[in-house]
């Protein structure tokens, strides 16, 4: 397994983040388990989950599966860079949800309890709070610092100016402030090329992609379909819409003889900016599957060929539109 910084600080993680979300609603306990023993045992470090995620509103099945995981012992929580989420909706009341300093607080002692450890290494918020001033959030973070209960601040799903902002304010509090942005990113999705990859690099945050499959559609689903896989009727209008695009990255994964997802997430791994793209294994074989990018490199021509198959916006911003 190779290792890397996340962004400007010293923590180092794999070039793999081992993404959970599947874990309680598609995944059954035994088998998170087994992926999670087994990427432990190639080398993924880097776990990403969220209080969200299991299904249940409120619940957190997701975050309870690892810590029962946890619970196992054998150096598996000393092993882990733990990453979770803080915003999304947990309850009817009305500060059950965003990110006031209450929620934050509530929201990191129930993961904590769920998880069943006495700190979180990551934590992200989920989406952008417009109606929660950064003060408040910072002082909310620092109070955890202070207390051991989290170590880093990361972000997820946030424009470029907010990224700036958010870390100027940290900045004036003589915070650390956000050490990493998790966002849609892939091949079919270049929207983060213009403002949110250079706001990385300018602020020294490390990228974590999700949704590096574009929902499946790098996923070979063209062959899968001639083979007989049924899709969703989403899947199916997307494919419609993609189709030119998608059967030419097919052909090409072919002459490569790659298959497309490795394709899709070596193409991740080659952007500089870009430190783990969050793998979703449902299963063992996906992940076992999913372990051979790491071995693909591709060449100039060859990434030149996949901008032309699907063109991203440009650049950064404002030469990607202004001239």
């Amino acid at each position: 397994m190779e290792y890397t910084h996340l962004g400007r600080i010293g923590l180092k993680v794999s070039r793999l983040c081992l993404g959970t979300m599947n874990f309680g609603p598609q995944t059954n306990e035994a088998d998170s388990f087994a992926i999670m023993d087994r990427a432990l045992e190639h080398g993924i470090n880097f776990f990403d989950t969220a209080n969200a995620y299991g299904g249940q509103k409120g619940v957190g099945v997701t975050e309870q599966i690892i810590g029962r995981w946890f619970a196992q012992g054998e150096g598996r929580r000393d092993n882990i860079v733990l990453a979770t989420k803080v915003y999304d909706v947990m309850g009817p009341r009305p500060n059950e949800s965003r990110l006031s300093a209450l929620h934050i607080r509530r929201s990191c002692e129930d993961s904590l309890r769920r998880l069943q450890t006495d700190h979180i290494d990551l934590y992200q918020m989920h989406h952008i709070d417009r109606q929660t001033p950064w003060e408040e959030i910072w002082q909310a973070m620092e109070q955890l610092v202070r207390e051991g209960k989290i170590i880093y601040v990361g972000s997820s799903n946030f424009a470029g100016w907010h990224i700036a902002r958010a870390n100027e304010t940290a900045r004036n509090r003589h915070f650390l402030g956000l050490v990493s942005e998790q966002s849609l990113y892939n091949l079919n999705a270049r929207t983060v090329e213009l403002e949110v990859l250079p706001a990385c690099q300018a602020y020294g945050l490390g990228f974590i992609p999700w949704g590096p499959l574009s929902g499946g559609l790098l996923g070979g689903v063209l062959r899968k379909a001639e083979m007989g896989r049924r899709a969703s009727p989403g899947t199916q209008a997307a494919i419609e819409k993609n189709r030119s695009k998608l059967t030419a990255y097919e052909n090409f994964c072919s002459e490569q003889g790659e298959e497309p997802a490795r394709i899709a997430l070596a193409w991740l791994l080659s952007n500089p900016v870009v430190t783990a793209p969050i793998i979703g294994p449902r299963a063992l074989s996906q992940l076992e599957d999913t372990l051979r990018t790491l071995d693909i490199q591709l060449s100039k021509e060859s990434l030149e060929q996949l901008d032309r198959i699907f063109p991203g916006p440009g650049g950064p911003a404002p030469e990607a539109y202004a001239w």
